[in-house]
């Protein structure tokens, strides 16, 4: 009985042994007495006791690998340290588990070479501005080299670059002086700025003043021009009525049939009229004369009358 229930327990284990659950993304190469046999993928798969093995369990996920900084000399001779940063994914396991020995340290190596080799056909100055360009070379590098090994290279970054102490000291410097000179360029175009708009101002102001004066003179004259034309026009009016009434009194006197003592006595009124200016010489006509003498002899024969009656 007991050695029964050892036997089952051994089959019980047995089959356990020979059930394999593989999770999500990964995969478990398997060899069989010692040789490849197959690469499970997620899922429950079953291998032979004693025969089969997991030789190696690979993560199919994106990995990152921070290498530490790399020596690195440049075109002009600077020694400068260099860390990089790789994403890389397996493509194959069982190429990485066959390819190479210690895969991840042969990534770090061929990073170190080929960084040194990009590095080193470039100037500092370029070193220092051209990181798109060192990661795209170098990614190209790695993932063609690391091909045979079921490793796919996605993406390699320069996370530091770290030059030395005498070329940082001398870059500060000069960041420096170029703040400094573009910080006095800032300051001159303000100032050339100020002095351009102070002087557009005065200018504006010169051009207000003289087209407020050109309108102020138009003004006045357009002013004069209308009391003038007012003046005339109240001067003519004037003539006019004086006429009109002239006209209105020859008129009437047309009208009126006047006999010959009316036009006399008119007569007498206009010559009394002209007497009354400064003219020292006065031509009367004869006729005028005749009517002033007669005036004058009846004005004799009424006073007379007026005295005997007294």
């Amino acid at each position: 009985m007991e050695i029964f229930i050892f036997i089952v327990i051994i089959v019980v284990f047995a089959i356990a042994g020979m059930v394999k659950v593989v999770p999500q993304a990964h995969a478990y190469v398997i060899e069989s007495l010692g040789t490849y046999k197959t690469t499970w993928g997620a899922g429950i798969n079953f291998k032979l006791p004693f025969i089969d093995k997991v030789a190696q369990k690979i993560s199919l996920k994106e990995q990152v690998v921070d290498f530490a900084p790399q020596p690195v000399i440049t075109k002009d001779n600077v020694t400068m340290r260099i860390d990089t940063v790789v994403f890389f994914q397996i493509t194959d396991p069982k190429l990485f588990a066959y390819g190479v020995e210690k895969p991840i340290m042969a990534i770090e190596n061929l990073t170190a070479t080929t960084l040194r080799n990009i590095i080193g056909d470039m100037e500092l100055d370029q070193t220092l501005t051209s990181r798109e360009t060192i990661n795209t070379k170098m990614r190209a590098t790695l993932d063609e080299a690391t091909d045979p090994w079921g490793i796919k290279v996605n993406r390699v970054e320069l996370k530091n670059i770290i030059p030395p102490a005498a070329i940082q000291d001398a870059m500060e410097k000069q960041m420096k002086a170029e703040r400094e000179r573009r910080e006095q360029i800032l300051i001159a175009e303000g100032e050339k700025k100020s002095a351009i708009l102070r002087a557009e101002g005065q200018k504006e102001s010169l051009i207000l003043s003289a087209e407020a004066e050109k309108q102020s003179a138009i003004l006045k004259a357009e002013a004069a021009r209308e009391a003038t034309i007012k003046k005339a026009e109240g001067e003519a009016e004037a003539i006019r009525t004086v006429q009109r009434a002239h006209a209105e009194g020859i008129r009437f006197l047309n009208e009126s049939a006047p006999d010959k003592s009316v036009l006399t006595l008119k007569s007498l009124e206009a010559f009394q009229k002209a007497a009354d200016g400064k003219a020292t010489k006065i031509i009367i006509p004869s006729e005028i004369a005749s009517i002033a003498g007669l005036a004058s002899s009846v004005t004799e024969i009424i006073e007379t009358s007026k005295e005997k009656s007294e």
